[in-house]
């Protein structure tokens, strides 16, 4: 099954989990600090894989003209549902709508890593961006993608039981108070990022490795204050 395909099967459990306070990583980890890197509003900004719109939303609350995407009916329709007033189009992240050069802003906020094509979804982003623009992505940080740690104490091992530099789909199936969520991706290693950025013709300005603090933990442990859950990008065109 591609993966694709997989998030149209899983979309009503994600809007479920995104909408439910204190459960996905958005409320809980890193909105704010991605938010931060991002520049002020332009002419028009992109929201590449913008499921069921929280982003999109925030965006426009903070002034941008924006336009979300994504590639399942299901997360379309939920995000056109949240906010009427919203711009949402249903596109594949290789096949944007849009000419070239038409904006100067793209996110990709924990998206890239769900797409069959990052390369080629990295270059559509990087062909209607105009010169100047920025792309700024978020995704589940490759080292943490591709290990675990034993236990959970703090001072547990992280183990990475397969190979890091090796392309590979997973899925992580998420359960608590009373929803369930699987989230399919493709593991991707540091360098498959940055040489999709390269070639698209974009230069990294700023990369991020934010720290998880132990009270965002429902385990209330410090392991994650070790390793970094998430790695997001500013990069310009």
């Amino acid at each position: 099954m591609s993966l694709r395909d997989a998030w149209e099967r899983n979309a009503a459990d994600f809007v479920a989990w995104a909408r439910k306070p204190g459960h996905d990583s958005y409320w809980r980890f890193h909105r704010d600090l991605f938010l931060e890197l991002l520049p002020p509003p332009g002419r028009l900004t992109l929201d590449i894989g913008c499921g069921e719109g929280r982003l999109a939303r925030d965006l426009k609350a903070r002034g941008h003209t924006v336009v979300g995407i994504d590639a399942s009916p299901t997360m379309v329709d939920h995000a056109r549902e949240a906010d009427p007033e919203l711009d949402i189009r249903l596109a594949d992240a290789v096949a944007l709508p849009f000419v070239d050069g038409a904006a100067d802003l793209a996110v990709a906020f924990m998206s890239l890593q769900d797409v069959d094509d990052m390369p080629g979804a990295i270059a559509e982003a990087a062909r209607v961006l105009c010169p100047g623009a920025r792309l700024c992505l978020a995704i589940a940080h490759p080292l943490n993608s591709a290990g675990t740690f034993v236990g959970e104490d703090d001072g547990g091992a992280f183990v990475l039981e397969g190979s890091y530099l090796d392309a590979f789909r997973y899925a992580d199936t998420l359960e608590h108070d009373g929803l369930r969520v699987t989230f399919a991706s493709e593991h991707r290693p540091l360098h498959a990022y940055v040489d999709a950025l390269e070639e698209a013709g974009l230069r990294i300005e700023r990369l991020r490795e934010p720290r998880t603090a132990r009270a965002q933990t429902r385990s209330g442990t410090g392991r994650w204050e070790r390793v970094p859950l998430f790695l997001h990008i500013r990069a310009v065109k």
